[in-house]
């Protein structure tokens, strides 16, 4: 049997083979020549105290001990099987389709986007300031948001399912293995691409169909059960004769959440956040991090995470990407909406990260009247409308100094950024609900005080960082994942108000379709 060692080292010998490897013999008790193979299984950074160490859980294989094989995956062919419709083909619709041909069912998977290789082009015209696609963008197209906007593979539920089945389905899809030892384990928006494209390909190697440019219009509903899904498709309206439908359509699909209104199928208000998005050099949050001039080659970009009660209401970081860059998220040219991603390598000379604060249902009575369980997207998408005219152009994105922000006075220029499309100085206080620029200039306060250096001009917030998560929640039983008034509607992941990333939406879909395949049986 395997033995598996904790060793903690420096930097440099924990990236070193020979040097863990000899620390572990050594903890272990065993002669280094016995040791057929050492493997990292986990790997964390510890800069809490002087010199920067490296934890490390090493697994040794002695005496010739063979490694196990890769974890590989067999799906079945379900060409010939029933069938169930999923609507979105992000991590959760990917993931629930995957689950699906385990379980026997064959998915018809309908993404209102394109292809990765389709989609790429239309982000790159973003990019160049040219043209926005409403349905192929940051947030639309295969793989969902998460693929053009970073890859991180965190979640802090371990209730949901088998975070460990998840990472080993996208090393099979060839994602690096590095990701099964991390303690917070990315694949980089540079790498996710091909692994979703990969996974689709499974799906459709096993029977499995995937429509492009297949927006839901509508579902048919028939005593209380799904009776089929209509969608247009090349300017066409097709329609799909269901008894069973998972919705995954992720967090930005507003006019699934109005359609569903429409039909009279219920929702359910939420809290959840928007605020800004905040830049520095990376060097600065290195120093920071590491209490020290230079990384230095052994250690990663640094990142954070930080959280802060003010003026009684949460503000905390989001989707902190180190080595990264800000990119344009919005739907509609209407609307400015930032985010933020990092390649594989974290190798850009920023860090970003969404700093949001929450939004309460007291905070959208004003709109409760006029648009009801609407409020929040009503709330949401008037603030991304505010902060388009501010920036002053389609791509464009209003900005402002840390310390500037802070203080409440006016930048009369920015420094050099990330963000591609352009940024135009901003005083973002003056148009931001007070509750929100309140809250953020106090957390941000509270942030400096914890990072000594964290409010300076050398940083820059931008706005707005509103996509957090969806300000609606579609219900379920708890016990059959499915609406409690609608059988055979199955809502999942982000967009239904269940999961808050790529692992948590990907569990969340095998998960909900679990029960469906249980249901069909």
């Amino acid at each position: 049997m395997p033995v598996k060692v904790q060793v903690t080292l420096s930097p440099r010998a924990a990236s070193l083979p020979a040097a863990y490897t000899a620390a572990a013999a050594k903890a272990a008790g065993v002669d280094e020549g016995r040791v057929a193979l050492a493997r990292v299984v986990k790997r964390s950074i510890d800069a809490r105290r002087g010199a920067v160490k490296v934890h490390l859980t090493v697994e040794l294989f002695v005496d010739r001990e063979a490694p196990p094989e890769p974890v590989r995956f067999d799906y079945p062919d379900v060409s010939a099987r029933p069938e169930a419709v999923v609507v979105g083909a992000g991590p959760a619709g990917l993931f629930a389709a995957l689950r699906l041909i385990e379980r026997g069912v064959r998915p018809v998977i309908l993404e209102r986007g394109k292809t990765i290789a389709e989609r790429k082009k239309d982000i790159a015209s973003i990019n160049r300031n040219i043209a926005l696609d409403p349905d192929s963008n940051y947030a639309f197209g295969e793989g969902g948001a998460g693929t053009f906007s970073d890859g991180k593979l965190y979640t802090r539920s371990k209730k949901r399912g088998d975070y460990n089945k998840a990472l080993h389905i996208l090393v099979y899809h060839g994602a690096s293995p590095e990701i099964l030892s991390d303690a917070h384990p990315h694949i980089g928006t540079d790498r996710l691409p091909g692994v979703i494209t990969r996974i689709r390909e499974t799906i459709e190697a096993s029977g499995g169909r995937v429509l492009f440019g297949a927006r839901v219009t509508g579902i048919g509903i028939s005593d209380g059960k799904i009776a089929h899904v209509e969608f247009t498709r090349e300017g066409a309206t097709e329609r799909v004769d269901t008894p069973a439908v998972i919705l995954a359509t992720g967090h930005s699909a507003r006019d699934v959440y109005r359609m569903l209104h429409r039909t009279g199928v219920r929702l359910e208000a939420k809290n959840y956040a928007m605020g800004v998005r905040i830049e520095h050099p990376q060097r600065l949050i290195d120093s920071i991090q590491y209490r020290m001039p230079g990384r230095g080659d052994y250690l990663p970009a640094a990142s954070y995470s930080l959280v802060e009660q003010v003026v009684g209401r949460g503000v905390y970081s989001f989707c902190m990407c180190p080595g990264g860059f800000i990119v344009p998220a919005m739907t509609s040219e209407d609307e400015s909406v930032v985010n933020g991603m990092s390649p594989s390598g974290r190798n850009s000379p920023y860090a970003n990260s969404g700093i949001v604060t929450e939004i309460r249902q007291e905070d959208l009575a004003p709109l409760r009247e006029s648009y009801g369980v609407l409020a929040g997207l009503e709330f949401q998408q008037r603030l991304e409308q505010e902060a388009r005219r501010h920036g002053g152009d389609p791509f464009r994105a209003p900005a402002q100094r840390v310390a500037d922000f802070t203080a409440g006075r006016i930048s009369p220029d920015l420094p050099a950024t990330s963000y591609v499309p352009g940024l135009t100085p901003s005083d973002m206080g003056r148009w931001l609900p007070e509750f929100i620029s309140v809250s953020l200039r106090r957390g941000l306060e509270a942030f400096g005080r914890r990072m000594r250096g964290f409010v300076t001009n050398e940083a820059i917030v931008t706005g707005v960082e509103s996509r957090t998560s969806t300000p609606v929640r579609i219900p379920r039983d708890p016990a059959t994942l499915c609406h409690p008034e609608v059988a055979g509607l199955y809502p999942a992941g982000e967009g239904a108000g269940y999961a808050g990333g790529i692992i948590s939406a990907a569990l969340d879909g095998e998960r909900v379709a679990d029960a469906l395949a249980d249901s069909l049986r």
